[in-house]
């Protein structure tokens, strides 16, 4: 079986056998079983047993080759393959490519059906590991008091960020189906019903089963911008508007469990954002427009919410009046009564039931709300009753409630969970953030300067030169874009952008979130997008100050811009006009780093350590110049774009940047897996909290002594005369660590900057039909025309990777790298000390195990001879593979990879003979596509789309 991805390991940790036997007969692999008996029905069915036995034959011969470790098989599962026509080769792959969506998710509903498991349910019983209770139980384990905790809370700030990333291969239609199988499945679970009744659901089950075989698994035609925001509010007002009270209650439990208390309202610290409909950064369907739909329909959808809550909310509070309601409430409404107008007939039913008169009341001004954002009429009535009258409104229910003794009714009900959405969603739902390349800034300053006539060539300054002339324009109170003056469409669009930025401040600032510079490499491209800001209204000098009303984010992505990253803020906080910007917004700062191109353009040890040191500088930097500091992390779904487990990423951080703020990307598959279910939602969004509050109070001072036996079962330290407990150096650490970055650097750009290697890497992986492959509305390269190694963006880039089962991003230069540091005096011993100290050391390792044990050479060999060119690069990777895991086992004591989770390993080893017959199928259509022509190569290529995202489920990763 095919490793988890980042995120199952991530939710499974600590709960190891979750979703295992505790189903009894109806276990994991007894779900799994069943799922495959009626897949094998269902096409026997719909596609004749001819089908079914090629599948079966081809399962049987590589689950043979992979036991025996007999290659004469595989060979003979290549010979049969070569037999097949394309459209055999089709119905084959589809067969496949359903069961992996099958047991994908019967996994997803295992770890959320296990962990919830591990929550405690009695006194004295260790909380699960990663989870709320256990950081506040050990909290108070370590004498750290109340009042401490509810500081630290205050700390936090906490906002996972969806994108539009095109990482998401499956279409919403499958989804949907898998969706509804888990439905299935669990009803079957729980075991209800008699024989009798579940024949039914067996037979529902088949059908949807060969409703998945049936169903295009690729899209035919690109999804557009308005898809994707579509595709991403269907989690927000699913899983997460679901999950984030959960969270807020747990916490709540958590304190009174431990403490004995909780105050009444806790800080809101959990909040999400989005780039999708917004982000424009090499995205020319994403404009003005777009983004103007995208964040009013994001307003209909918070409206909508919020009714159906009231509806059930009102359906619930069926209090008399004549129990002498609060004056407060009584007052509220005679208020409403005078303002807004209410049917008679609501009036007459609600008489003496005011807190149900009070929610119609609150229905109605949102209804009103909604129906202003229909008409066009909004912007301008937001200005008269929004997110603050709304939370208001509902607060007055609460303390009505509380002041009656149905306290219960807002603690652990409908009420104090829409109170707690209200304060995460407002009435903008998730505030959108803007992403523009730091390029189009520099040329449309520099169109509007030679408009003004104040410079005719403004990109052939230096930055001293361009820095003295945008800080006189952003003292001077005249507008640069003279009246009547016809703008090239690039810049006309571009100031529409900022005109709507404008306009969401003006009404729904709430919904405005930050503005992301990419490629961010100096000062002044921050202080361009200042001067496009005032030329809109959103920054200005009113009486000596700024006043301005929007953030600025650099996105530092490549290795010599993380290298700059400490004297790049630098700079930036040394230059008057934007110290005073961020005097206008509290002294805040917010700096975004790229995980993606930093890994495609160092390798993945520099690009780890280069992230690790910038964090690092700006961490330091910030401090010394008195400004709040939040760091922004790009991280993709695989390894190699910066994934992992999430929570051990945070407590890696360096300590100078644990200040409880944090914001992370979501981006596609990775949106699908972590928020499909509300459990699963709810236990990755703990694993966040958990590692917040951890951090964050190590970085707000020391806490009380480690207990002998931790609340989460850990062990106390050893003793100091253990030498795996000899302290590490900070400096001998940074030197080892450079010298560990600059190997691995050396070695990865040898092969990826070899004259030859475009040429291979094109010939053996299917990048050519992953950059057609309509999964995205976004471009595969930033630069128009052929697409070069330096033009390719970093998700293709992962996605072909994976494909073959090389992986090179998730691991590639660890064998040099690591072999040249054990080689020196002493190397073995101090590795493994700093594997066993090092948070960071140990993450980076970590992950490049669990990248590696995903590795397949003998499959990437059959990549490599399909292209028929003469190459070392097999050979070259296969090489540092051998020395990686020499180096790693070194490390890590282990006797191989992944030796401390059997788990893991079985998993790897099931699903791997299922993985190879689609791999060697894409191998053929490979092969054939390169001979083709005509019709025939239009066919091939449809087929070989089918392959990538059959490949892509049983990886359960692409980009």
């Amino acid at each position: 079986m095919e490793q988890p991805s980042e995120d199952k390991r991530a939710l499974l940790a600590g709960c190891e056998a979750a979703g295992g036997e505790s189903g009894g007969s109806f276990s994991l692999p007894g779900q799994v079983k069943l799922l495959g008996r009626l897949l094998g029905r269902v096409i026997q069915e719909l596609r004749g047993p001819r089908v079914y036995e090629q599948v079966e034959e081809l399962r049987l011969l590589c689950k043979r080759a992979v036991i025996e470790q007999r290659p004469d098989l595989r060979q003979r599962v290549q010979q049969r393959i070569a037999e097949l026509d394309c459209q055999e080769i089709v119905e084959v792959l589809q067969a496949y490519t359903v069961f992996f969506h099958l047991i994908n998710k019967v996994e997803q509903m295992a770890i959320g059906q296990g962990d919830r498991h591990q929550l405690p349910d009695s006194e004295g019983q260790a909380p699960c590991r990663e989870s709320i209770d256990e950081a506040i139980a050990t909290f108070k384990a370590r004498g750290v008091g109340l009042d401490r905790v509810l500081t630290l809370l205050t700390k936090l700030d906490i906002q996972p960020t969806l994108t539009a990333h095109p990482t998401e291969a499956r279409r919403r239609s499958i989804l949907y189906k898998q969706k509804r199988v888990a439905a299935l499945l669990a009803e079957l679970r729980r075991g209800e019903n008699g024989p009798a009744q579940q024949e039914p659901l067996l037979a529902e089950l088949a059908g949807e089963i060969g409703l998945l075989l049936a169903t295009d698994d690729i899209r035919l035609v690109r999804p557009t911008v308005e898809d994707e925001v579509e595709s991403g509010l269907y989690f927000v007002r699913n899983a997460i508007w679901q999950t984030v009270p959960r969270i807020y209650q747990d916490l709540r439990d958590a304190l009174q469990r431990h403490y004995g208390e909780c105050p009444a309202a806790l800080p809101t610290f959990l909040r999400f954002r989005s780039w999708i409909g917004s982000d424009r950064d090499g995205n020319p369907k994403v404009t003005a427009a777009v983004s103007r739909h995208t964040w009013l329909y994001q307003r209909r959808v918070a409206l909508r919410l919020y009714l159906e809550e009231l509806r059930q909310l009102r359906r619930e509070l069926s209090l008399s009046g004549r129990q002498q309601p609060p004056a407060a409430l009584l007052a509220s409404i005679e208020a409403d009564a005078a303002e807004l107008p209410l049917a008679a007939d609501r009036q007459r039913r609600y008489r003496y039931e005011p807190y149900r008169l009070k929610i119609s009341y609150l229905m109605e001004r949102l209804k009103q709300l909604a129906a202003a954002v229909e008409d066009g009429s909004f912007p301008g009535c937001g200005d008269t009753y929004g997110a603050a009258g709304l939370q208001a409104d509902l607060q007055l229910l609460a303390d009505s409630l509380r002041e009656q003794g149905f306290s219960r009714l807002v603690s652990h009900g409908r009420l104090g969970r829409m109170l707690l959405q209200a304060r995460s969603f407002g009435l903008h739902l998730v505030a959108l953030d803007f992403r523009q390349h730091s390029r189009v800034h520099e040329e449309g300053v520099a169109c509007l300067l030679r408009l003004a006539g104040v410079c005719d060539d403004y990109g052939a300054l230096r930055e001293e030169q361009r820095l003295a002339l945008l800080e006189r324009e952003l003292a001077n109170p005249r507008p640069l874009l003279p009246r009547n003056r016809e703008l090239v469409p690039e810049v006309e669009e571009l100031l529409a952008t900022f005109r709507l930025l404008a306009e969401i401040q003006r009404h729904d600032p709430d919904a405005l979130g930050a503005y992301i510079i990419s490629m961010t490499h100096a000062a002044s491209d921050l202080l361009e997008v200042l001067l496009l800001a005032k030329e809109s209204g959103l920054w200005e000098r009113r009486d000596g100050e700024v006043v301005s009303a929007l953030d600025l984010v650099p996105l530092l992505e490549t290795i010599e811009d993380l290298d700059e990253a400490g004297a790049l803020l630098q700079r930036i906080l040394e230059n008057k006009v934007y110290r005073d910007h961020l005097a206008a917004r509290a002294n805040f700062q917010e700096v975004m780093l790229g995980y993606s191109d930093s890994n495609k353009d160092g390798g993945y040890w520099m690009a780890n350590w280069a992230l690790h040191r910038a964090q690092k500088e700006l961490g330091v930097v910030s401090r010394e110049h008195g400004v709040e500091l939040r760091l922004f992390h790009g991280r993709g779904g695989t390894v190699g774009r910066g994934g992992g487990r999430a929570n051990q990423a945070i407590l890696a951080l360096p300590e100078e940047v644990h200040n409880g703020r944090i914001r992370f990307t979501e981006q596609g598959e990775v949106i699908t897996f972590r928020y499909a279910f509300s459990e699963i939602a709810q236990r990755h969004l703990e694993q966040i909290v958990n590692a917040m509050l951890r951090t964050t109070a190590v970085g707000d001072g020391p806490l009380g002594a480690e207990p002998a036996t931790g609340a989460g079962g850990a062990a106390p330290p050893t003793g100091a005369s253990d030498p795996a407990e000899t302290p590490v150096s900070a400096v001998a650490e940074n030197q080892l660590m450079a010298r560990i970055a600059a190997t691995g650097m050396e070695a990865y750009r040898g092969l990826v900057h070899d004259p030859d290697f475009w040429a291979w890497y094109t010939k053996i992986t299917p990048i050519e039909q992953i950059s057609r492959l309509p999964i995205a509305s976004r471009p595969v390269s930033r630069s128009a025309g052929e697409v070069d190694l330096d033009g390719l963006r970093a998700i293709p880039w992962v996605f072909a990777w994976i494909q073959t089962r090389y992986i090179v991003p998730g691991w590639f230069g660890t064998g040099a790298a690591l072999q040249a540091a054990l080689a020196e005096p002493g190397g073995r011993e101090y590795l493994r000390r700093l594997y066993q100290q090092r948070p960071f050391f140990q993450m980076v390792v970590d992950n490049a195990r669990r990248e590696m044990s995903r590795v397949r050479l003998e499959i990437a060999a059959e990549y490599d001879a399909q292209a028929e060119l003469p190459s070392t690069f097999h050979r070259r990777i296969e090489a540092d593979f051998t020395a990686a895991v020499d180096a790693l086992t070194q490390i890590t004591g282990e006797a191989e990879l992944l030796a401390r989770n059997p788990a893991v390993q079985r998993s790897i080893r099931l699903r791997n003979p299922y993985t190879d017959v689609v791999n060697l199928l894409q191998v053929e259509l490979l092969r054939r596509y390169r001979d083709s022509g005509g019709e025939e190569r239009e066919a091939l290529r449809e087929a070989l789309f089918l392959s990538v995202n059959g490949i892509a489920a049983a990886m359960q990763s692409t980009g």
